[in-house]
């Protein structure tokens, strides 16, 4: 995966390394969204299908900080990865733990971390149809939502972009593609 930096940039080496606008202690926010694309026929595009969302995309996850500034995008997945198979397989609670960052997320990353003692990644508390929350639960629940809020509207923000309505095109050019257009959002919101 390379190095967790804006832009998807690499250091000259391609080694890991946290970059120089985070510093130690820091918390980013982190999520998966889909990104729709064309739906082609045979079976290659299987994949692609988001039972979820029903339709055809890619998924990718991407880091913002408190203020909801992009500063990562992984590559392109199948539409039908979930976020913690994604998180999984990019090393996510690897690269965090070298950079010094903690992550807040949804549930969608629940069970990632293997640390219940320094946890990486802070997620909320699920209920189930045996376990209802606790008022306690669900105020942190709601805290945990409002602080999470930005990572939302990085991706909205990204997503207003015209050439994301529907990519037609092959992943490794959809990353490279999301990639400049992280770039570009960030330009956009630093005028």
């Amino acid at each position: 995966m390379g190095a967790i930096r804006p832009s998807g940039r690499r250091s000259r080496t391609g080694s890991t390394g946290p970059h120089p606008s985070f510093c130690c202690g820091e918390v980013v926010l982190i999520d998966g969204t889909l990104i729709p694309t064309v739906r082609r026929t045979g079976t290659t595009n299987r994949p692609n299908y988001s039972g979820k969302h029903r339709r055809h995309g890619l998924h990718f996850l991407a880091l913002t900080d408190e203020n909801g500034r992009l500063s990562w995008i992984s590559a392109a997945r199948p539409g039908r990865t979930h976020d913690i198979t994604a998180a999984r397989r990019d090393h996510i609670l690897t690269h965090l733990r070298a950079a010094g960052l903690g992550a807040l997320a949804d549930l969608g990353f629940l069970g990632l971390t293997d640390d219940s003692d320094d946890p990486v990644i802070v997620t909320g508390y699920e209920a189930t149809r045996a376990r209802k929350l606790t008022p306690g639960e669900k105020q942190a629940n709601r805290v945990l939502a409002a602080a999470r809020a930005p990572v939302e509207h990085g991706f909205a923000h990204l997503k207003t972009w015209r050439i994301l309505t529907k990519l037609r095109t092959d992943p490794a050019r959809a990353t490279d593609l999301l990639r400049a257009l992280l770039v570009l959002s960030n330009l956009e919101l630093s005028r």
